[in-house]
């Protein structure tokens, strides 16, 4: 399969993919779409589903083919939408070749005793060896990062094991789960801004705060309550952008927004010890330190 390029002017810039949070998890997405995802022009080996810079996909399904080298097995599992080949390491107990005739000598100097730890750990090696060796028809699960080898898409595994699912419970959950994790994650366009939102929200609540402090210098005031500056904060509420897909800002969660940016700012405020509350009650009354008791604090905080 040759791996379809992205158009680089439609690709997002490299350094805004960790603001994606799929890109540090291991999505589980259909086969039939690791097959078909795109590959990025800036990094190689990076893959995008719907914009979503992507490269470690977790997959469930069942082995339909095998084979077998010294070093790793290539298996191919098909989760019902299509078939893709993982490249699955061998472990170290899958790679040792004991000689028989010291093998055979260990069981027989233990049998005498009675218990032979030799060949309980022999047994529970073959038993490891067991789950980490799949047969055709059996279910695997495999993690691990995507490649594109010889134009055949692949899965280079970090973790797999076999799966013990006689009632077919887990690939009922998986089925169940997987639609939601598309319509919830990876089926909404991915839309990096360049911190707009958050820069928005950092912004008013710094406004806030210099609102607030200018209000209580110029004012000399000793003792506030809320209500007296939540008036002050209304301008910042009305001048915030809204986006295209946003609906119009009601009365009441204006309020709401009102309210919280103006506990936020409240919250720096005495964070920094500029205002604190004597006692805590239903009647918030906030004191209002003097620069004196403020540079007092800040001498003792630094020693």
């Amino acid at each position: 399969m040759q791996a379809a390029a992205m158009d680089p002017a439609e690709e997002p810039p490299s350094m805004l993919w960790g603001l994606d949070p799929i890109f540090s998890a291991f999505a589980r997405l259909y086969v039939r779409d690791i097959l078909q995802m795109t590959e990025s022009t800036q990094v190689p080996g990076i893959y995008f589903y719907n914009m979503h810079p992507i490269y470690k996909v977790d997959v469930l399904g069942t082995v339909v083919y095998k084979r077998e080298r010294d070093d790793f097995f290539c298996y191919g599992v098909d989760d019902s939408t299509g078939v893709i080949n993982c490249l699955c390491w061998k472990n170290d107990l899958l790679k040792e070749r004991e000689d028989p005739s010291k093998t055979a000598g260990k069981q027989s100097d233990g049998a005498q005793g009675g218990f032979n730890p030799v060949a309980e750990l022999k047994k529970l090696k073959e038993a490891q060896q067991k789950r980490c060796r799949l047969e055709i028809g059996e279910l695997l699960r495999v993690r691990g990062s995507v490649k594109t080898s010889r134009q055949q898409r692949e899965i280079m595994a970090s973790t797999y094991y076999r799966v013990d699912d006689p009632v077919m419970a887990e690939q009922i959950a998986w089925m169940m789960e997987a639609p939601q994790l598309y319509r919830q994650c990876y089926d909404k366009p991915l839309q990096l801004q360049t911190n707009a939102s958050s820069d928005s929200a950092v912004s008013s609540l710094s406004k806030a705060i210099n609102i607030i402090k200018d209000f209580l210098k110029q004012k000399s005031v000793t003792r506030f309550r809320p209500y007296d500056v939540l008036d002050l904060l209304q301008p910042l509420i009305s001048r915030q952008p809204q986006t295209a897909d946003q609906e119009p800002v009601a009365g009441s969660s204006g309020c709401q927004q009102l309210r919280q940016l103006l506990k936020e700012a409240l919250q720096v405020l005495q964070d920094e010890g500029v205002v604190y509350r004597r006692v805590k009650s239903q009647d918030e009354v906030y004191l209002v330190r003097n620069s004196r008791e403020i540079l007092n604090l800040s001498v003792i905080s630094g020693l």
